[in-house]
């Protein structure tokens, strides 16, 4: 095999290799405490910064509701296209200083996320010390 081929295959595989371990895409949210998955969240890059909003909810009598207890600009937003991760940056393999809102309960909390593997994204909420974290499967396109 000539050199500028082998070249060319692994630029080929690093490129392929990369474009699978990104964050942005479509992610099946699980509930932590039940298992139920719940609604899929697109990731997707906006002026350099990171954001996450609901594109599908699973049950039929949740599609129509609102963000009675979001603050600010979601207040009363339906749920439906809601951007619940906001303003994440990269910093080494994690995405760092944004916010993640919970939609039942119109709670914000500082975020992190990060590739747990390829088809697993660690989303962790913090409250000072404390935190909880999900793990949300990366759904076939």
């Amino acid at each position: 095999m000539n050199r500028q081929l082998l070249c060319f295959l692994l630029l080929v595989m690093m490129t392929v290799s990369a474009v699978s371990q990104s964050i942005l895409g479509k992610w099946r949210t699980v509930d932590d405490k039940t298992g139920e998955e719940k609604s899929i969240v697109k990731i997707y890059e906006n002026n350099g910064k990171v954001f996450g909003k609901i594109i599908e909810i699973f049950n039929p009598e949740k599609r129509n509701l609102v963000c009675k207890f979001c603050k600010g600009q979601d207040h009363n937003k339906p749920i439906l296209g809601l951007n619940i991760i906001k303003n994440m940056e990269k910093e080494d393999d994690s995405y760092i200083g944004g916010t993640i809102t919970d939609p039942q309960d119109g709670k914000t909390y500082r975020c992190r996320l990060k590739l747990h593997d390829k088809n697993t994204l660690q989303v962790r909420g913090y409250i000072a010390f404390f935190y909880s974290t999900q793990y949300w499967k990366r759904e076939n396109e």
